[in-house]
């Protein structure tokens, strides 16, 4: 009797059924069975990933464009110094979800454990560096920007908490970034979906004083974006410490270790220099921009938020890759 005959035909899973479980959390081993079916597992949360961070930017400039050109215009001057802060956040992130990966892709679980707990440390370590000082000299920040006196005085508030509160963005990307190389991907898209939901409800409460919130104008859009950002990092250590079905608890492995996180370093250097110049140009444009007036950075401010809400999903697409890239590698 011919083998090839007597091995039965498994049906493979349709398309459909495939992004189902992508919404739902595959718990299969990326490293075997069919790519393309990987790729799509990993990509469609991935995906949906960065289209809910890209909200974030959407629903603020929604609200804030409500209070008028100077209001929109603290929002992209401000937005503009946050995107040298996103470019280190990538940067780690990139290197952590590489180096995760690779572990798990080696079967050692605790030994991503262990990088996990790196990435935390280094990016706490980063929020505090960048966060006081930002806080401090956000006032003189947007002056440096080219905002007037007018936006200087509605929009510092805003500057403080957006830019001294940049520990939230950099632990919601790389706290995703360890759950991304974990092959977690459908839990950091979940943390997502709670930060942005939190937004949602927040913005419009702070902004215009509804109910029993205070009105705080733009400042308001900054706290509601801290608030759901931070709430969803705290989420996120909670998954963190108590482990997946893929990474063991990070809380056993709560200390230094300066080997790995050296070679974490090592890593994210060049990613981190890439973002930053690409980045960099954005900031030079917007300074350009605001000799214009208020208007124009607020013009300016609108379009860029639909570029990025453009942009951001094929950067979910490269995390996938990345994730099922990194196994291959040893260090």
């Amino acid at each position: 009797m011919d083998v090839a005959t007597s091995v039965p035909n498994i049906p493979q899973p349709s398309l459909w059924s495939s992004v189902r479980e992508a919404l739902r959390g595959s718990h299969q081993d990326y490293t075997t069975g069919n790519l393309n079916r990987a790729i799509l597992l990993l990509a469609v949360p991935m995906v949906l990933e960065m289209v809910l961070e890209s909200l974030f930017a959407v629903v603020d400039v929604f609200f804030v464009g409500r209070l008028g050109a100077d209001a929109v215009a603290t929002v992209g001057l401000t937005e503009s110094l946050l995107t040298l802060i996103f470019a280190v956040a990538i940067g780690l992130s990139m290197s952590t979800t590489a180096m995760v990966a690779r572990r798990i892709g080696e079967k050692d679980s605790e030994g991503a454990s262990v990088a996990g707990v790196q990435a935390i440390i280094l990016g706490l370590s980063v929020s505090l560096l960048v966060g006081i000082p930002s806080f401090i000299l956000a006032p003189r920040l947007l002056q440096i920007m080219g905002a007037s006196p007018d936006i200087v005085a509605i929009g510092s508030g805003y500057a403080r908490i957006a830019l001294g509160g940049c520990g939230a963005v950099m632990m919601l990307f790389l706290n995703n970034a360890i759950f991304r190389g974990a092959g977690d991907a459908a839990i950091a898209m979940r943390l997502l979906w709670i930060s942005n939901i939190i937004n949602l409800i927040l913005d419009p409460c702070l902004i215009f004083g509804l109910g029993p919130f205070p009105r705080l104008g733009v400042t308001g859009a900054a706290l509601a974006t801290f608030t759901g950002r931070s709430i969803g990092v705290l989420y996120q250590f909670y998954r963190l410490a108590r482990g997946t079905e893929r990474l063991p608890s990070l809380a056993r492995h709560l200390r230094v270790n300066l080997t790995v996180l050296w070679r974490l370093i090592r890593v994210s250097i060049t990613g981190i220099l890439q973002f930053a110049i690409a980045n960099t140009s954005w900031i030079v444009l917007v300074r350009i921009v605001s000799t214009f007036g208020a208007a124009a950075v607020a013009g300016y401010t609108i379009a860029i938020r639909i570029v990025i809400f453009v942009i951001l999903p094929s950067w979910g697409l490269s995390n996938a890759a990345a994730t099922l890239v990194a196994p291959a590698f040893t260090t």
